[in-house]
């Protein structure tokens, strides 16, 4: 996957206790492996989103 795309992914998520940042979707091993052997290199479940999506729905 591009960085570019996670870093604005709904399901891209910051965790202050670990420092660092991961995908929040539950995956199986068959899943990352698809998307991670994909010539494409597009992940099928990212859903645009950042920190003003839920604000702007209010």
């Amino acid at each position: 996957m591009y960085s570019t795309e996670c870093d604005n992914c709904w399901y891209y998520d910051y965790d202050e206790e670990e420092d660092m940042e991961y995908c929040s979707m539950d995956l199986d091993e068959d899943e990352v492996y698809r998307i991670l052997s994909s010539p494409h290199l597009h992940c099928p479940f990212y859903r645009q989103g950042d920190d003003y999506t839920l604000a702007r729905r209010q």
